[in-house]
């Protein structure tokens, strides 16, 4: 029987990075320098490596207040939409966002078994 590689979400592919990622992957394709499988490979290693490290390296809390806009639940993910957004770091720095949107995924990864 095959192991079966865990999925990741694709939520950091629209990220600047991410986005930046795709340009340039999108780039090498269209000059033929690697072939749409390797783009995939690459794009699939992305997802499990910023969702990892920033899951292991990020450990900063912030609270926030704002007003909430709008808010949808679809396939187990939750998204926020929030206006005039008040941010506030463990030692007290303070900063402004107009616009934020908060996308809420299960902690546990797509295809990992549940701990029963």
């Amino acid at each position: 029987m095959a192991t079966q590689t865990p999925q990741y979400y694709e939520l950091y592919r629209g990220s600047t990075i991410g986005e930046h990622l795709i340009d340039t992957i999108d780039e090498l394709i269209n000059q033929s320098r690697i072939e749409p499988q390797l783009a995939m490979k690459i794009l699939n290693n992305f997802d499990k490596t910023i969702a990892d490290v920033l899951g292991e390296k990020v450990k900063t809390r912030l609270t926030f207040k704002g007003h909430l806009e709008t808010y949808r639940f679809c396939d187990d993910v939750w998204t926020f939409l929030v206006k005039d957004v008040k941010f506030k770091t463990e030692n007290s720095t303070e900063f402004h966002a107009d616009k934020v949107k908060i996308v809420s995924c299960n902690a546990k990864r797509p295809g990992e078994p549940e701990n029963k």
